[in-house]
This record gives C-alpha cells, structure tokens and sequence, in this order.
C-alpha cells in the first residue's frame, strides 16, 4: 500500500512524456491509424478517396487535416445503411473482423438515434487504462468504494467505467440510476463508499432529497469524492460549490466513457475551475476548428474553438476527425496542481447555443447566474421556446422555482436583482415565470434545460 500512495500518477511514463515526444507519438501513430482505416472500412476509404487522398499522403498534421470531418449525422447513415445491406450497424466503419468485435456501446442517445461504439478487447484495455489515470489522479486508491449512480444499460459512461474503476484495484458498485434516488441511498448506506460517480443533477437532487428520504443531510453520508459526468456542470463554480457543501466531498469534472477523449480536472476550490487535464494524448489526438467556416485553429494557450478528435492505435470503431460540436477552450502554460498536460474546458456544445438579440447564450451561463441566488431559489428551471434554436424571438423564456423560505411578496425584489445580474454578466433581459419550489420535474439522468413547446397558428 506504500507504493500506491507514493505514486502520483497511474502511468508515469506516458503522462510526464514531454510535449514534442508526444506529438511524434501521435503523429507515428496517426499514420498507422490512417492506413489501418482506409484498407478496413468502407467508410474511410469512401471519404478518403472523395478528396483524392492516400493513406502514403498523411506524413503530417495538416495533411491530415485535409481529410473531411466526420459527423454524427453521418455514422447514424452508415449505422443505418449497414443494418440495410449486412444486417448488422457496423459492418461499413468498424475496421475489426466481427469476431473481434467483443463489445458494442452506446451514447444516451438524448439528442436523437443512440451512436454506436463497437470496441476489441484491445481496445476495452485502453479505456480501463484511461479510467485508471483519471481516478488515480484524483486520488482514489486500491481500497476506495466508488457508487456508480449513471446509467449503465449501453451507455458508454457505465459498463466502461465501472469495468475502469475495477482495472486500477478501486471497488466499484454498479447500482445506476434506473432504480431511483432511495436505492443509491439505500447502498451507500450498505457498501460505505468514498466516492460516488453522477451528474452534477443528480447531486443537486440528492441535496435536496436526503432529508426527506433518509432523514440526513447528504454531507452525513461520508462521501470524500464526487465526480461530475454525463451533462455540463461540473466545471461551474456555482454548481461546484453547491456539490461540495451539500456533500462536504472534493467535487471533480471528468469525461470520457467507452472510447478515447478523457479528461479531468484537478483537486482545487470549489469556486475555481482550471480545466480538465486531457489525459489521453496517446491514443486521441485532438484538433480545433472554427465552428463556422471549419478553418483549423492552432492548439496555444487561450485557443477556443469546435472540438474534433481521432483515436489511435484503436481496433474497433476508430473514429477519425470526428466532430461532436462541442466548444473547448484550451490551456497549455502549466497548472497550479503541478499535474502534468494540456487543459480544456468544454464551454458548450454547438447545437445548445442560443441567439437573442445577437447574443451567443448557453444554458450553462444560465445556470451560473439563476445559483447564484441560492438558497433563494432551488436551482431548478427551464428554458422555454416555441421553436428549436438557435435563433430565438425575445425575450427568452425562463422558468425556475423559488425556494420555500421564499414569500410571494419577496420575489418582485429577488426577481428585480436577478434581472440586472442577467443584463450585466449574461447581456441579456429574460422573462422570468416564478413557481414553487418542486414544481418542476427532476430528470436524474442527463438534464436538458432547453423545453421546446412548438405553437401553431
């Protein structure tokens, strides 16, 4: 046990490798990654020889840079069109033989048809080694007891991360969150765990909940850990700060489940917030574009931009300038916690934008500005629009609850305040609609902020 407490970092090796040698890593590794693709996968070799481009082409980053991104809405066709002529949803893009193929994972699927993962037992070591950095940097030891409340089922953030706690001497238990807030409650009460893995949502509802379930704050369950995953929130120093009074625990942002893009962020304040290390440079290697005209933006301090990535040295499903739409912005001068790599934050996603009044707004800033009330307000509300986004007619529409200490003759002033923190930290005057406290459905899975209720003439 002496070993692993003088050890700061689960692979010392990869993640002190200086920042040249790593990019002469990833670029090695990029070009076998390129020709492994284009011979397996009908559907790299489709996009590669679009443009007129050979796997003998790419001997450098902005050559390959020339290669057509990759989006959603394309896997979901190939997924399709391969069930259509192989009966199967992978047969176009994974590069493994099927016999390979020994696990097929999922995203939630909140924003339309589930993706695919399909993943060899290689490539389930590499995410179980990505697992096993990120909790080893945060801390957790062979010993520690971490509670899983995501939803497991498919989705890459469960089996993958539980199998990841597992593979670096953690003890994990895999309860999810399809059996409700009592039984999570219920085994933390049984297995005494240390650390319990949940969107910042559920923790906000956990919060709010104890009390009434258990008779207990939930900073009386002896929880030292809580690692954001699965929605924005865990890098808001509104919602930090939430989680670690209500919890009196470390609170962590991390992402990253069932493929190559991991992250973490360090042990710091709650009311700060420095980035999520990118822990996995060696096995995705991640580029920057301008969310408009998809120009290239050079990784430097300071550098924002739409986020694509490209696994290496991957068997299954490798996916290649892959775009997502989410927004980082990057930090490469060194952290303050002295843990090695660059930093990002993922300061939104491009389909979540909001356009009022030619104001870009996220739901995020949202967020910050509404718990900045608490406990005043409960932290719960909704963005209402009568049509899908971006563009949207002002004023933008905001329910939230009020909390019960609250009397109706204290919201005109709440109210009041509220409205000039958004005019001067958001740039933008909504119209708020107040209701009780626990009025508004609580979603323990991801929470999507945005309501639409479409009207008709």
């Amino acid at each position: 046990m002496a070993f692993y407490k003088e050890r700061t970092l689960w692979n010392e090796k990869i993640e002190t490798l200086p920042r040249e040698d790593m990019r002469a890593l990833q670029l090695e590794r990029l070009k076998k990654q390129v020709a492994y693709n284009y011979q397996r996968s009908p559907f790299y070799r489709d996009k590669m020889d679009a443009v007129g481009a050979e796997p003998g082409d790419i001997q450098s980053f902005k050559a390959f840079s020339n290669i057509p991104l990759m989006t959603k809405e394309e896997q979901r066709k190939a997924q399709e069109d391969s069930i259509e002529k192989y009966g199967n949803p992978y047969a176009l893009m994974a590069c493994a033989p099927r016999e390979k193929i020994v696990r097929i994972n999922s995203t939630s699927g909140t924003t339309g048809t589930p993706t695919l993962y399909t993943l060899t037992q290689h490539d389930i070591d590499v995410v179980n080694e990505m697992h096993a950095r990120k909790y080893w940097r945060a801390g957790i030891r062979p010993g520690d007891v971490m509670i899983q409340a995501l939803s497991l089922s498919m989705f890459t953030g469960g089996l993958p991360l539980s199998q990841g706690i597992m593979h670096m001497g953690a003890c994990v238990v895999p309860i999810g969150i399809e059996g409700g807030t009592k039984r999570v409650l219920d085994f933390i009460r049984l297995t005494s765990p240390s650390a319990i893995i949940a969107t910042p949502s559920f923790g906000q509802y956990m919060i709010e909940k104890c009390p009434q379930l258990i008779g207990k704050d939930a900073k009386e369950l002896g929880l030292k850990w809580f690692f954001c995953a699965g929605e924005p929130g865990g890098g808001n120093p509104e919602v930090r700060k939430m989680l670690a009074q209500g919890f009196g625990a470390k609170v962590f942002d991390h992402t990253g489940g069932g493929h190559a893009f991991h992250g973490i962020s360090c042990d710091e304040p709650p009311d700060q917030f420095s980035g999520m290390h990118f822990i996995s440079e060696d096995h995705c290697l991640l580029e920057l574009l301008d969310p408009s005209t998809k120009q290239p933006i050079d990784i430097e301090h300071g550098a924002t931009g739409e986020m694509v990535f490209t696994f290496l040295d991957w068997e299954g499903g490798p996916f290649m300038r892959y775009s997502l739409g989410d927004l980082l912005e990057i930090s490469v001068d060194p952290c303050h916690c002295g843990m090695p790599g660059m930093r990002f934050k993922i300061i939104g996603r491009a389909d979540d934008m909001l356009i009022i009044k030619g104001v870009n707004v996220y739901p995020e800033a949202i967020k910050t500005a509404i718990l900045k009330f608490r406990p005043k307000v409960t932290g719960f509300f909704h963005i209402l629009l009568s049509k899908p986004g971006p563009l949207v007619e002002p004023p933008l529409k905001i329910t939230l609850e009020y909390d019960d200490s609250i009397s109706g003759s204290d919201l005109p002033l709440l109210e009041e305040r509220m409205l000039s923190l958004f005019k001067e930290e958001v740039r933008i005057a909504p119209q708020l609609t107040w209701v009780p406290a626990q009025t508004l459905p609580r979603e323990l899975k991801k929470t999507n902020f945005i309501k639409v209720k479409e009207t008709h003439a």
